[in-house]
């Protein structure tokens, strides 16, 4: 087969089989590797072509997990094709490795192809393809979950929407009522839960390793840090971030001038003015963020155009919508592609931000690096990419930007944002920990006793809320996650990601155009160099140890005081 008849397009896929596909792999599996240049561009090509006709069923899925063409679509890409296309990038590889190779720039990714080889069992393949299916049925589950509000049917991220408004009554109905499906639904999504659970400790079993902890962390190519590390962040932030937290919560208490802190409180306003509504319509959101991406940087407010212009986003929420946010990427063409819910609050801004952010990293790596496997970044750096822009583009958001606010409301919002990072931390360290906990203890595999380490991860982690009589709403809340149903162990890279991007946003307060230019630089290397390196490029180092966060936790602190004038 000619390297022509390889570089196919997505469309000439959409409809395929894997039947339709395996000629193609045994086309690079029999071909000499007399020119090894050539057949890692030809594979590459491929998994180019592959990757973004699976993940156009994916999105088409997502945007309307209602229908079943789609769902259909969906499946058969993420169950049928996805494993098996996988094993078969296995067995390359290992051509590969056998081969050896002298370039110096494909020194990671055959790192990760070793690693891949080294944890690969045919018998997982099944188990994949079933995972899929999994998830596959969390995201319908939860794409169908509305709520009645005066006679209206709602989203989940339309209800919750209603928890910055000034009136307390209707914050704590919004609350409720956002969590009901989920306590409805938690007899269905603990079942779930527990398929998934068995399914995956048999992959760990299967590859040989103790439990499927050990196998989340080799498949993520965490070469970097272990499993300790991740126990010894849990605990940096219960020493730090979670006393920082209780500070700001106090404040909040008083300002509210209530007795108590419940959890319909900590998004509105402390002080009773209106909620921030930065825009009415999604064309909105997107018209003004062009404007603040092209002030943080020319180049990254070019990408953003060619995003609308391409129409590479699907911003607001609908029915059926799949809940939630991401970037993803096409890597055909070469082109990032942002999904998110917006219903026109202060949180929507942020995320715009932060799924750009992903977008920009996705253009830098997938314009300077040749093959598919060097632009696969590990999470952690993509979230440093992500939350990153959130920082760098806080100072361009008002009005005077030509972005959402007034002075005072961007003064709100920039606050409302350094106070959420704090209070992140503990929530990351619990949904971590939590996860260590459900993989490596039998008690893991009981719904009940999940429930209650749950429970006590949230005491720990999240002090100075009172929860009273509201023990079913606490334990939704791990049920709403998505990450532990559909992403496992794709979680602690946000907490390792924020303190990387306080390190970029402190630069650019000394130096913002050298501190954006080293961004771009370490966004461009995309997965070809090891993740310290990457961070260093970006003007940051890994923290994992309580003195470091203890460093940048103390810098918010600091950036509040002066905002609080």
């Amino acid at each position: 087969m000619s390297a022509e008849a390889v570089r196919t397009t997505p469309a000439d896929f959409a409809d395929a089989r894997w039947e339709d596909i395996l000629p193609r792999y045994k086309d690079l599996a029999q071909r000499p590797l007399d020119d090894v240049d050539a057949w890692l561009c030809d594979w590459s090509a491929l998994e180019s072509v592959l990757g973004e006709a699976a993940t156009l069923a994916s999105i088409a899925y997502s945007t309307d997990t209602s229908d079943p063409e789609r769902e259909a679509a969906h499946l058969r890409w993420s169950s049928e094709i996805g494993p098996r296309a996988a094993e078969q990038g296995v067995r390359l590889a290992r051509r590969l490795l056998e081969r050896g190779h002298s370039r110096a720039d494909l020194e990671t990714v055959v790192r990760r192809f070793a690693n891949s080889n080294d944890l690969f069992r045919e018998e997982n393949v099944a188990i994949h393809a079933e995972l899929s299916r999994l998830s596959a049925r969390y995201q319908k589950i939860t794409g169908a979950m509305t709520v009645q509000w005066d006679g209206q049917e709602l989203t989940l991220p339309q209800v919750r929407a209603k928890l910055i408004e000034t009136e307390r009554p209707v914050r704590e109905r919004a609350f409720r009522l956002a969590n009901r499906p989920y306590i409805e639904g938690r007899d269905e999504l603990a079942a779930l839960f527990d398929e998934m659970l068995q399914q995956r400790q048999k992959l760990a079993r299967n590859a040989g390793l103790a439990d499927y902890r050990d196998y989340a962390h080799r498949e993520k190519h965490r070469f970097d840090y272990t499993a300790e590390d991740c126990l010894r962040w849990h605990d940096a932030v219960a020493g730090t971030a979670v006393p920082a937290a209780q500070r700001i919560l106090e404040r909040r208490r008083q300002d509210l001038g209530v007795a108590s802190l419940r959890p319909w409180d900590l998004a509105a306003d402390p002080l009773g003015r209106p909620p921030l509504r930065p825009f009415a319509d999604v064309g909105v959101l997107s018209d003004r963020a062009a404007r603040i991406f092209d002030q943080v940087d020319p180049v990254l407010g070019g990408y953003y155009q060619t995003l609308m212009e391409e129409e590479l986003l699907d911003l607001d929420s609908r029915k059926a919508k799949a809940p939630g946010g991401y970037c993803t990427s096409l890597p055909y063409r070469r082109r990032p592609f942002i999904f998110m819910n917006a219903v026109g609050v202060e949180g929507d801004v942020k995320t715009l931000m932060h799924e750009a952010g992903h977008a920009f990293h996705g253009f830098e790596a997938m314009a300077s690096q040749p093959l598919v496997w060097q632009r696969r970044y590990g999470s952690e750096m993509a979230e440093v990419a992500s939350m990153s822009m959130e920082l760098l583009s806080s100072p361009y958001q008002d009005e005077a930007h030509g972005g959402y606010y007034s002075e005072d409301e961007a003064r709100r919002a920039r606050i409302d944002h350094l106070e959420g990072i704090i209070l992140f931390f503990g929530h990351c360290a619990s949904v971590d920990a939590f996860q260590h906990w459900i993989y490596t203890e039998p008690e893991g595999a009981d719904a009940d006793a999940r429930d209650a380490r749950w429970l006590e991860l949230r005491r720990r982690f999240e002090p100075g809320v009172d929860w009273t009589g509201l023990e079913a709403e606490r334990i939704a809340r791990w049920y709403s996650q998505l990450h532990f149903f559909q992403y496992p162990f794709y979680y602690i890279e946000y907490g390792i990601a924020q303190l990387g991007a306080l390190q970029v946003w402190r630069n650019s307060l000394r130096d913002q155009a050298g501190a954006v230019a080293d961004y771009r630089r370490a966004l461009a290397l995309g997965g070809s160099r090891p993740l310290p390196e990457l961070f260093g490029t970006a003007g940051a180092r890994l923290v994992f140890d309580t003195e470091g966060l203890a460093d940048l936790v103390a810098f918010c602190e600091e950036q509040l005081l002066r905002l609080a004038g």
